[in-house]
């Protein structure tokens, strides 16, 4: 079985039209993070519940809290921040879980 010490998720809705080229292009560039070494079980996911104003959900798994601090500090991640989050993510909310047991 697979060590899981971190969930990492942030929810979010994008600046451009649903189901739009940019939309497309945006999610096509957030998959590209499950290749930064570490991350486990990287999913996006759509948002169906009418309750959320956020229409995306990113989550991924790292195997210790070391993990979790070389994903944020790594060169793929911080770019993307940078290039693409800051600029065209109109909303989000970020939450990282440990398992209580």
């Amino acid at each position: 079985m697979t060590q899981r010490a971190i969930e990492h998720t942030v929810t979010f809705r994008l600046q451009h039209a649903p189901k739009s080229p940019e939309e497309t292009d945006f999610l096509n560039a957030a998959a590209k993070l499950a290749e930064i070494p570490g991350v486990q079980d990287f999913q996006i996911r759509r948002q169906t519940s009418p309750k959320n104003s956020h229409t995306f959900g990113i989550s991924m798994w790292f195997a210790t809290p070391q993990e979790f601090v070389d994903y944020s500090e790594h060169p793929a991640h911080v770019e993307f921040v940078q290039n693409r989050w800051l600029k065209e993510v109109a909303d989000f909310q970020e939450a990282d879980f440990e398992p209580l047991s």
